[in-house]
């Protein structure tokens, strides 16, 4: 199949180079607001390059994967599905939950091609425990813990446009939680502190985050998330329940230090950042949209179901600001 790509930008470029290594993959189009960027990808990777989006969507492409700047999702997404064409989005839908709102108004009835990026979904641990839980053997969940912890800040400009850190980190754990425990959140009480960068508390934001989200079989879950982790990317899903406990992550390279006496447990060099951590995830993430690409699945995570992980970090974000527990349905109101 003919794939385009919009956006080459670090995520844009990985995906680039996994999508031409993908046998389901004939040819790829790609194209960059810069247009060294196109030629350099293009060229390295033995792509057909496009001078716009414009372009690369009359390129006869059979499908489109849009890596581009949040700002730019809205536009782009609707340009595509107006095309007619099966596409891939990188979270967020748009970059505030009401223009997300807007998109999926306006692509009601013809979304049922459309993929949003939320790598975890396809990671090998993150469906284990998703199968684990659906097969009853842990019993009734009553604690789940996940962590997101950055090793180190963003730059300063990316923190100003990326929402704030639930809406641009924690709602990958917002959403692996959902779709693990098969759950659905309906109350948020989050907080937050700033001892790093000032660069956050500049724009409203936060560094260190921690929220308590109430599942609605009443599963207590706990998200802990942070820029600072100078020890690598760690990533982890922990689930408690009647009968068993499991946990994700608890592997060699995690980047975590055991001082208990004689213990060499994890042994291995540590997760630097999310592009090794979840680089198998990302493959079969990609896989899974030729697939949707080729009519033989629907998209494994819709426009609805980021829009539900989108409403957990606007929850999120008003307690924060606040200092008390948000409902769901009271920022969907």
């Amino acid at each position: 199949m003919r794939l385009g790509l919009i956006g080459l930008g670090r995520i844009g470029a990985f995906h680039a180079q996994t999508l031409s290594e993908l046998p389901a993959v004939d040819s790829l189009v790609v194209t960059d607001t810069v247009p060294a960027v196109t030629a350099e990808v293009a060229g390295r990777l033995g792509a057909e390059p496009a001078d716009s989006p414009e372009t690369l969507l009359a390129a006869g492409v059979d499908g489109v994967l849009i890596t581009a700047a949040t700002n730019a999702h809205p536009e782009l997404l609707l340009a595509a599905v107006d095309a007619g064409l099966p596409v891939f989005c990188e979270k967020p839908v748009a970059g505030t939950i009401t223009e997300a709102v807007d998109v999926a108004r306006k692509i009601a009835g013809r979304d049922d091609r459309v993929q949003i990026g939320y790598p975890r979904r396809f990671d090998a641990g993150y469906a284990a425990a998703r199968a684990a839980v659906a097969s009853g053997e842990l019993g009734w969940l009553h604690t789940v813990r996940a962590t997101t912890l950055d090793p180190a800040p963003p730059p300063p400009a990316y923190v100003a446009v990326s929402g704030g850190i639930f809406r641009d980190c924690s709602v990958h754990d917002f959403d692996a939680i959902r779709w693990v425990t098969g759950r659905e959140v309906v109350e948020v009480y989050a907080t937050g502190s700033n001892r790093g960068d000032a660069s956050f508390a500049a724009v409203g934001d936060v560094d260190t985050a921690a929220a308590i989200l109430i599942l609605d079989d009443g599963t207590r879950a706990l998200v802990s998330n942070t820029r600072y982790n100078p020890r690598g990317y760690d990533v982890r899903l922990e689930l408690h329940g009647s009968a068993d406990s499991i946990a994700v992550g608890l592997e060699d390279r995690l980047p975590l230090r055991s001082v208990e006496p004689g213990a060499t447990f994890p042994a291995g060099e540590p997760h630097r950042f999310f592009m090794d951590r979840l680089a198998p995830a990302f493959r079969a993430e990609l896989a899974a949209f030729t697939e949707v690409v080729a009519g033989r699945r629907p998209s494994p995570c819709t426009v609805a179901d980021a829009m539900k992980a989108g409403w957990i970090a606007e929850a999120s974000a008003v307690s924060l600001s606040e200092h008390r527990p948000v409902r769901i349905d009271e920022v969907k109101a």
